[in-house]
Parts: C-alpha cells; sequence; structure tokens
C-alpha cells in the first residue's frame, strides 16, 4: 500500500508551520524532508515524533492510497507463477530478464533460445553451432532464482537472501566446481555488512535508494563472479518491496549501464537515466497486461 501525508501538509498550513520549521524543531534530515513531500514512506519514529509536536494522531497526518500498482505486480507475478501460467507477465519477465542479465554478463545465447528454454526445457540449435553449457545452465539457474526472488520479494534484504540469489545462480557451473570458488559466499565481508545496515536503516526506500545500493553493491563486487547478475536481481526484488516499478537494463543499453556505473560516484545522472529508461519499457510491459 502507498502512503500520502496530505493530512500532514494541511495541518502545517493551518498552523502557519513551514516545512523547514518541522524540519529544524524537530532535526529531520532533509532526506526525510523530501520523502514526505514525495509521499515516500519514513519511519514510524518519524511519524510519531511529528504527531508528538502538532498534537495530532498518526490517521490525522498520513493515509494509506489504493494498491499500488507495483505491488499489484507482485500478487500478479506470484500468482501466474503459482498457477505455472504460460504466455503471461510472468512468463515473459522470466525470459527477458534471464536473457538480458545473461547477456549483459556474455551469454551467447538469443532471445529465443532463452525462450525455448524456458518454455520446453531443449535448446534449438543451427547445424554446426555449439554453444557453452555455462550459458545454458546459467540461464536455467536465473528462472530458479527469480522465483526464489518473488517468494522473499517482501522481506528486507538480507546477507543470506544475497548468498542465496548467488547460491542459486552459480550452482551446478563450472565455476562451482572449482576448489577456490565461493558458491553462495562472499569474497570480502566487512563492507556488505555495512553496506545492508546502512541501508535497511534509511527511513523509507525510493527508487534512488535502490540504484545507488546497486552502484555500492558492484563497487564492492562480494563474489568472485556473478556480481551483475545477483545486484540485478536485487534491484528488481526492492522495487517490488517498496512499490516501485521494477525495470530489466537490457543489453542493447549495456554500454550506458556500464558508463552509469563508472561515473556514478561523480554524476549519478547516467545511471539513473538508464533506469528510468528501462522502468518506463517494463511499465508499457505492465500496462499491455493490464497492470495499472
Amino acid at each position: 500500500m502507498g502512503i500520502q501525508y496530505d493530512g500532514l501538509f494541511a495541518i502545517l498550513k493551518d498552523k502557519g508551520i513551514s516545512k523547514t520549521q518541522l524540519q529544524k524543531k524537530l532535526g529531520l534530515s532533509s532526506t526525510t524532508l523530501a520523502k514526505l513531500s514525495k509521499n515516500e514512506s519514513v519511519s514510524m519514529k518519524v511519524v510519531e515524533a511529528i504527531c508528538k509536536e502538532l498534537n495530532c494522531q498518526p490517521g490525522d497526518i498520513m493515509k494509506l492510497e489504493n494498491e499500488t500498482t507495483a505491488h499489484k505486480l507482485l500478487k500478479t507475478l506470484q500468482e501466474e507463477k503459482g498457477m505455472k501460467l504460460k504466455g503471461g507477465l510472468y512468463h515473459l519477465t522470466q525470459i527477458k530478464l534471464a536473457y538480458n542479465s545473461n547477456r549483459i554478463e556474455g551469454s551467447k545465447l538469443t532471445e529465443d533460445q532463452t525462450r525455448y528454454i524456458y518454455e520446453t526445457n531443449t535448446i534449438g540449435m543451427e547445424k554446426d553451432k555449439t554453444t557453452n553449457v555455462d550459458d545454458i545452465i546459467e540461464t536455467i539457474n536465473h528462472f530458479q532464482c527469480f522465483d526464489y526472488m518473488l517468494d522473499c520479494a517482501e522481506d528486507s534484504l538480507s546477507e543470506t537472501i544475497i548468498k542465496n540469489f548467488h547460491k542459486v545462480l552459480k550452482n551446478n557451473t563450472t565455476d562451482s566446481r572449482k576448489e577456490w570458488f565461493r558458491v553462495g559466499d562472499y569474497k570480502v565481508k566487512p563492507e556488505m555488512a555495512k553496506l545492508l545496515f546502512d541501508y535497511n536503516a534509511k527511513d523509507g526506500i525510493g527508487l534512488a535508494d535502490i540504484i545507488e545500493f546497486h552502484y555500492d553493491f558492484e563497487a564492492i563486487h562480494p563474489f568472485q563472479d556473478g556480481n551483475g547478475r545477483v545486484g540485478r536481481v536485487i534491484i528488481f526484488k526492492e522495487c517490488l518491496k517498496y512499490g516501485i516499478p521494477p525495470f530489466i537494463i537490457d543489453n542493447e543499453h549495456k554500454q550506458f549501464y556500464y558508463r552509469g556505473l563508472k561515473e556514478y560516484k561523480n554524476e549519478k545522472g547516467y545511471l539513473t537515466e538508464t533506469c528510468l529508461s528501462a522502468q518506463d519499457e517494463y511499465l508499457g510491459i505492465m500496462k499491455y497486461f493490464s497492470i495499472s
């Protein structure tokens, strides 16, 4: 459910209090104030402090919207998964996310081959053509990882979830048979613990927070391989959790995506615009399937 803070701003207007005055009085961060202005969720501690200051009840300053489009999407994906429905939004998302995320990392499988694997558990090959077995295994693994992600979509992001994403994605690959390769475990640990602590401590999560987490995750590069695929599954999960329309970074925009990651520390716009463009594409798909 989404949140509206129209009641808060109506009370402030009646009392002749500006948002800046409220911010200073309660010691709110600029980020928290911005989230209130954009109707993004903040912690109940913030809500309680505001109510105490304004002598009102939580219901006076905030109300739940009708179910958001993104939450409808999550229910649809979960229901179609449970039904094993073919030809629906879940079916299409599985294929597009697996194809594009694997292709960005060097898979040679086409989108049609990816669809064929998903729909028939076989693969069609042109005469005298070969393919890497790992590409096939990692495609099947990605389908399973997406299912697991839907099962835990509403859970708080944790090291266990992230490690399980990696474990599912790399299971039975050539890497998994190497003694030195850590399937489902980090090559670095303290950095990830701090990243997750800081992220989960935020007063509400918005799209900008998810994109920033993605940049930080990829910069840490916690696994020996598979970081990009894990990171993009995390993006999809966190968008679903926080009622934000998710998106799929497609292979055609790989160079824009890589540039965004490379330049993010100095210029956030490249990665943000790439993600927003991808979000528009997925919103179009959702609309086609009457999720709006």
